[in-house]
């Protein structure tokens, strides 16, 4: 009872924007995300930017990726990448509801949401969950759709390094096993529309592994959908 009542507390109470400082304000002002969280034209299945009036970068053209369709909310630059690495390794899980409140008014992804019949969080190894204690692309999936969210149908089968920290060929080849379906839950992938979740997207190497496994399960239509893209 206590610790219902505290939580209750915690989200009545006024607190101050992360980035300027002002109060009253949520986590983020709307001021500052009318600042920082401006969109902008971007590829449509790697969220990479794009001149305005094109759908697509020359190397999705060229050589096109398991997803069809990857959204994001803003670019992972300040404030969002200090915010990003609080939620996500300094156990501030609360940001999770700023963060999925931007993302659900960011162009297309409320349409994706709708359309949806699962959102599948990237999972993480046991020993990466071990250490944050919980799973902020499955927190961030909850907040935008608790009821069409599985968190067990996509499983990580290995660890594997930071991508940024290797050559495009390793990043490959290192993710070749990282991910399955589960084999009494791949039925529910069969011709449907699912949207991956995650935080951030850097290379892209982990949602393009995690999307060609769902797309061998029968999974109709793949989308990505992140909260923050580097660029």
């Amino acid at each position: 009872m206590l610790t219902k009542l505290f939580t209750g507390l915690i989200h009545t109470l006024p607190s101050q924007c992360r980035v300027c400082h002002s109060w009253p304000a949520h986590p983020v002002c709307e001021d500052c995300v009318g600042q920082f969280a401006q969109p902008h034209q971007r590829c449509i299945t790697c969220a990479l930017p794009l001149p305005s009036g094109m759908l697509r970068c020359g190397a999705c053209l060229k050589d096109p990726p398991p997803l069809d369709l990857c959204l994001t909310g803003v670019a992972y630059a300040y404030p969002w990448s200090s915010l990003i690495a609080d939620f996500k390794f300094h156990a501030q899980s609360g940001l999770v509801h700023s963060l999925s409140t931007l993302l659900k008014a960011s162009p297309w992804v409320e349409p994706a949401l709708d359309a949806a019949h699962l959102l599948l969080p990237m999972p993480l190894s046991t020993s990466r969950l071990a250490e944050r204690g919980y799973n902020q692309a499955l927190l961030l999936a909850r907040a935008l759709n608790a009821r069409k969210t599985r968190a067990d149908i996509l499983l990580r089968m290995q660890d594997t390094p930071a991508q940024h920290t290797l050559k495009r060929t390793q990043r490959l080849h290192v993710l070749d096993h990282a991910f399955a379906v589960d084999p009494l839950l791949a039925h529910h992938l069969k011709g449907a529309c699912v949207v991956l979740v995650d935080d951030v997207m850097t290379t892209g190497a982990s949602l393009h592994a995690a999307a060609r496994v769902l797309r061998k399960a029968g999974a109709h239509h793949i989308t990505g959908l992140v909260f923050a893209r580097t660029e």
